[in-house]
């Protein structure tokens, strides 16, 4: 068995198309093949369901990508480690994002990169549940995601910001002339927000069940910046993160109001994989990235 093998393997299962995860090894495709037919052999089981086109993995070929994200994941980790003792740190730092914090990731990557040129960075908008699941599949080293909504396993994690909220609405509108807004008022409005999916969602339900309410929003969308444009229309109103004013500027035309009776707050940070020896370019992320302010 030789890494390679392994490499074509995952690649198959993440293209679902032997083409494409010939093209994305730079092989062709009959080498592609050749070689998981090999693996096949070697391990003495079918790994992928054989047909006119790719159809799946089998059973054994699931438990086998599993053990080979990891295998391969440990040599990228030793691959790093060899660099940077040899000629400073090198390779590709792969961040998954949640959307609320996709607009203040610059903010963590223009120092790492201004200190650690020869890194090159991928940044991926990605919902926290999929942020766990890229961290323990080795499909990405560094997550941007809520800490303390709901449960994460096996990672290190770093504060940087308590995410609170405020409500947008057009700078014409009666309820402009007000700087704050409860909960619950809020609820009766034509409410416009993230989908079921984004953890962001699931907090604004939570608060709003806390308050003993359940408003149906007119709009929802998993684009933050979508969701603060339709603000801007006539009765509509949308609850986004109050960082995102503070990062912009608040758009002509809106005002932010504070949703209060809760105050309510989360906390933002990065995540990495709980794994010894750690991936050195996460580990100099957690270094070099230090808390944002209050209004960032």
């Amino acid at each position: 068995m030789v890494i390679k093998q392994l490499a074509y393997l995952v690649a198959l299962a993440r293209e679902k198309h032997f083409a494409r995860a010939a093209a994305a090894c730079n092989v062709s495709q009959p080498t592609l093949s050749g070689a998981i037919r090999q693996l096949e052999d070697e391990l003495g089981v079918p790994l992928v369901e054989r047909g006119h086109r790719y159809t799946g993995l089998t059973a054994e070929g699931e438990m086998i990508v599993a053990h080979a994200k990891r295998i391969l994941g440990e040599i990228d980790t030793m691959q790093h480690s060899i660099s940077d003792v040899r000629q400073g740190l090198s390779g590709r730092l792969r961040i998954g994002a949640i959307p609320t914090a996709l607009p203040l990731v610059a903010q963590i990557t223009g120092p790492f990169s201004e200190r650690f040129p020869s890194v090159t960075l991928t940044v991926l908008s990605m919902t926290s549940t999929s942020i766990q699941e890229a961290i323990d599949n080795f499909d990405i080293d560094v997550g941007l995601t809520y800490l303390d909504n709901e449960p994460l396993e096996h990672v290190i994690a770093k504060p940087l910001y308590a995410e609170t909220y405020v409500l947008l609405t057009r700078a014409d509108s009666a309820l402009a002339e007000r700087d704050e807004i409860s909960w619950d008022e809020a609820a009766s409005l034509n409410l416009c927000l993230l989908t079921p999916d984004m953890q962001n969602r699931r907090i604004i339900d939570g608060i709003f069940r806390s308050v003993g309410k359940a408003p149906q929003p007119v709009m929802e969308t998993n684009s933050i910046f979508n969701l603060c444009s339709h603000a801007a229309i006539s009765g509509w109103v949308s609850i986004v993160p109050s960082q995102l004013s503070g990062f912009f500027g608040m758009a002509n035309g809106l005002k932010a109001l504070r949703l209060v009776n809760p105050s309510a707050s989360r906390s933002v940070g990065l995540i990495t994989a709980d794994r010894q020896p750690q991936q050195p370019l996460a580990r100099r992320l957690f270094a070099l990235t230090e808390p944002m302010r209050a209004d960032a």
